[in-house]
């Protein structure tokens, strides 16, 4: 059904918004990928099974009911957090530092390891660092992957893959060759460039580069050029996580509170 008391937020302005799963067992076995942003509104089968939950930066004023936030939108973050940081810290970060940090803790392949159990049956929960300087150096991580993921990164170009082959750009068939590192959409176009562990990669419990054109199945594939961008992207991805997790043994070293908030 509707969401629209949770979307109109990504209507009434400008807003960035974090996706996660509620129930990683769900999805499978494998390792927590429910994670994701959006700058719009966003379908709750972003994941594989759905169970996309969308938690907005923003709350902006409902016109409907005027008063009910005043002053205008509003950080849709607890206040305790922030007060909590402001005190360790000397000073509030602004509420995208937090997403990014947030993000990019979300990413680091030690975290999901360490809570594994935890990630399958309920919401993420952030361990915060007491120490400034690391949460600055994972926000900035943070925000490095969230542009990568908005599609909007100079980190984008050049593409780290290729599209080759002539003839017309309609996906009959997908067929990945791990050997020759190239995806097939049909007997004579391809993209080249295209690592295993690119291939393999998975947000919200897909294949992220097979699902895109097998959702485009029988159809052309009207800007190739994009496809180009999404695979760079998750070669960016899975360098960022290994810099993320460097910097998460930190965070865990320098716990703000004994528990994770």
């Amino acid at each position: 059904g509707s969401r629209y008391k949770v979307m109109r937020h990504m209507l009434a302005g400008e807003n960035l918004a974090l996706c996660v799963g509620r129930q990683g067992q769900v999805v499978g076995p494998g390792e927590w990928t429910l994670a994701f942003c959006a700058e719009h509104i966003v379908d709750h089968n972003l994941f594989y099974r759905g169970g996309n939950v969308t938690f907005p930066l923003y709350l902006y004023p409902d016109v409907a009911s005027a008063g009910t936030l005043s002053g205008g939108r509003q950080a849709n973050i607890d206040g305790r957090l922030l007060a909590a940081i402001g005190e360790a810290y000397g000073e509030e970060p602004a509420p995208e530092d937090v997403l990014a940090y947030v993000y990019a803790v979300l990413y680091s392949p030690t975290y999901r390891e360490r809570y594994a159990a935890e990630l399958r049956v309920d919401f993420p929960r952030v361990p915060f660092t007491r120490e400034r300087e690391v949460f600055w150096q994972m926000a900035a991580l943070g925000r490095r992957l969230i542009a990568l993921h908005l599609l909007d990164s100079p980190e984008l170009g050049p593409p780290a893959i290729r599209y080759e082959g002539q003839g017309p750009d309609v996906v009959e068939q997908v067929r990945y060759d791990a050997a020759a590192q190239r995806v097939f959409i049909n007997a004579h176009k391809y993209f080249t460039g295209v690592t295993p562990e690119m291939w393999a990669y998975q947000i919200g419990g897909y294949q992220v580069l097979e699902k895109y054109l097998k959702d485009r199945q029988g159809r052309t594939i009207a800007d190739p050029v994009r496809y180009l961008y999404i695979g760079t992207a998750i070669a960016g991805t899975m360098a960022l996580q290994k810099e993320i997790d460097t910097v998460y043994r930190a965070i865990e070293a320098s716990l703000l509170r004994e528990k994770v908030i």
